[in-house]
């Protein structure tokens, strides 16, 4: 009861809105500079189940934005090392994990078991996959997308509302949109937008 006191004790959000939050499944695909935020404030808050999906590894460059993540974590699997650190936040959250990439093959499966699904990717690939599966599935998503010093957020599919592909029909190509690799992104931003 004391863990969450600070948000029941909100007039217009009460102990009803908390059981809801216990009771949703949300995955997450992409644990880096926008899941990060994404993940460490809805364990925080109390949302029962949390899936992550992700297969990269801590490098370097990842810490100057993906603040879970320290030094002593380079080369480890930051999937495994989220979950270590998340867990330890809040020991009362249900994991899910999945150590892969979203593709085809498996986006029907994972995404089916969760109420909404949070896009904290970096290609444009994936985006499409989740907003494909998400409209298959009728799920809805929340998308963040990061540009240098600038970043976007928008709910899809909610309540028959419109899709990712509504307002993006085709799918640029890479030399188009470079993606943080090529043209950079202020630290900072991920946080923000990830919190968003």
């Amino acid at each position: 009861y004391s863990r969450y006191i600070r948000q029941t004790s909100l007039k217009d959000f009460g102990l009803a809105a908390q059981q809801k939050l216990n009771a949703a499944r949300v995955l997450v695909v992409g644990v880096g500079g926008l899941g990060i935020p994404v993940l460490q404030y809805l364990n925080a808050m109390g949302v029962g189940t949390l899936g992550m999906v992700e297969s990269d590894k801590v490098e370097l460059s990842n810490l100057q934005r993906q603040v879970l993540f320290s030094e002593n974590d380079l080369g480890s699997l930051k999937l495994e090392t989220a979950l270590k650190k998340l867990k330890s936040q809040n020991s009362e959250t249900l994991f899910e994990t999945y150590s892969a990439y979203l593709s085809p093959e498996n986006a029907l499966d994972i995404i089916s078991g969760f109420d909404v699904v949070v896009d904290a990717t970096d290609n444009f690939a994936t985006r499409y996959l989740i907003n494909d599966a998400c409209v298959i599935l009728n799920k809805p998503f929340v998308y963040g997308a990061l540009h240098g010093f600038e970043g976007q957020v928008c709910v899809f599919n909610f309540d028959g509302g419109p899709t990712y592909r509504c307002l993006f029909p085709v799918i640029p190509t890479g030399a188009e949109i470079p993606d943080c690799n090529e043209n950079g992104v202020l630290g900072v931003i991920p946080g923000i937008i990830g919190n968003l």
